[in-house]
């Protein structure tokens, strides 16, 4: 059986959650971030220049990141949702000062906490 794809109230829920995350990444809110990543080791996140396996790795990334640099321009955003309790998130965007477009791709999953990230992937196109 195919899930309804973008129910309105599922879809409003997963960009609210974006919306949260995006708000925090450009505003280094570190916290918000570890919040919203899921707490298990399963979770994963392929950046521009690392890979980190598991919550652990990633919170740790976080920790040590520079905070300048943040700012960004959402061109395009893309969220599909599938049911009620799994979507994704893709954006292109392009940072203050920067020639490239990066990409940016998220799998949230409803988790008894709330919506979490459980796989991102960050690049930039050449």
């Amino acid at each position: 059986m195919t899930p309804e794809i973008n129910l309105p109230d599922v879809h409003a829920e997963v960009e609210a959650a974006f919306a949260r995350y995006e708000d925090a990444l450009v505003n280094n809110k570190v916290e918000v971030l570890d919040e919203l990543f899921w707490r298990n080791p399963a979770t994963l996140r392929y950046g521009a220049t690392e890979n980190l396996y598991g919550y652990d790795a990633i919170q740790a990334f976080r920790a040590g990141r520079p905070s300048q640099g943040l700012a960004r321009e959402l061109v395009r955003t893309v969220i599909t949702t599938y049911g009620r309790d799994f979507a994704t998130a893709n954006c292109e965007f392009r940072r203050e000062g920067a020639s490239r477009t990066g990409r940016q791709s998220q799998t949230w999953m409803r988790t008894p906490e709330g919506w979490r990230v459980v796989a991102a992937h960050v690049s930039l196109l050449a």
